[in-house]
């Protein structure tokens, strides 16, 4: 039940949440450098689980905040701006990728560990075949949410809002399975996690990527479960429209990915 509030801000009550996550990050992290160092994986997962437990607890508490009438205007906006600043934050983060790939394409080091250094012999990837339907997927996925946003916002469309989340959804798992199969068939010919410079910031770019993609698909079907038992109103979606918004940066990160990446820097091979 939603009740009445005497001021406009975000005022809670005192929540263990903040302390949980802190707990499971450093837990997580010990039990990382344990498994590093070949003692045991245990103490990792046992922190991973203590955040993921973490997560679903405290976007719960959001969630019964925004229904019982917490998320005034003025709360909105915050966790509007709240959520422009972390994207900001995962743009620098590319942009280091982006830094060094071009850096070392561009710049290779003339030694390598004392000696010259020596490009190796890389299988080409034709940009136009899987990587470009990647990309149409991608996009496809982009505007199935834009479609349910304009719903929602404009026709209060619960139907096209929850099919427009669905097909996205989809799109999202098509685009993971076909960057599996692609990483598949690289390994198979030769290419490497690590050991130069050019494998490295391929798979970290495009691996991280990959695994924002996992997650904006985990946002969206949040949302989509959401969006059917109900939720979201024409003025009162921010859930929503931070999925859509962190799903278009993911459209845009992997644009900049597939220009510089596939088609400039194996433009060469």
């Amino acid at each position: 039940m939603a009740h009445a509030k005497n001021h406009d801000y975000h005022i809670l009550n005192p929540s263990i949440w903040p302390l949980m996550g802190a707990l499971g990050g450093f837990v997580m992290l010990f039990g990382a450098v344990l498994w590093m160092h070949a003692v045991t994986p245990f103490v990792f997962f046992i922190g991973l689980a203590m955040v993921l437990y973490t997560m679903f607890a405290w976007w719960s508490d959001v969630v019964a905040e925004s229904r019982i009438g917490d998320h005034t205007p003025v709360v909105r906006i915050g966790l509007r701006y709240g959520f422009i600043l972390f994207i900001m934050s995962e743009v620098m983060f590319f942009f280091a990728w982006f830094w060094s790939f071009f850096k070392h394409a561009m710049y290779p080091m003339e030694t390598y560990f004392g000696s010259e250094y020596a490009r190796p012999e890389i299988f080409p990837v034709d940009a136009f075949h899987l990587p470009l339907i990647n990309t149409l997927v991608l996009l496809l996925s982009g505007c199935a949410v834009t479609w349910a946003h304009h719903a929602l916002v404009h026709n209060n469309d619960r139907k096209a809002l929850v099919q427009g989340l669905a097909i996205s959804i989809v799109l999202g798992v098509a685009f993971t399975a076909l960057q599996a199969y692609e990483y598949g068939h690289l390994l198979h010919e030769g290419w490497q996690f690590g050991g130069d410079e050019f494998y490295s910031n391929f798979f970290m770019a495009t691996g991280f990527h990959g695994f924002h993609v996992i997650i904006g698909t985990i946002f969206l079907t949040v949302c989509l479960i959401r969006a059917m038992r109900g939720d979201f109103t024409p003025e009162k979606h921010i859930g929503f429209e931070a999925a859509a918004w962190y799903w278009h940066f993911v459209d845009v990160v992997w644009l900049f990915l597939f220009f510089a990446v596939y088609i400039w820097g194996t433009s060469g091979l």
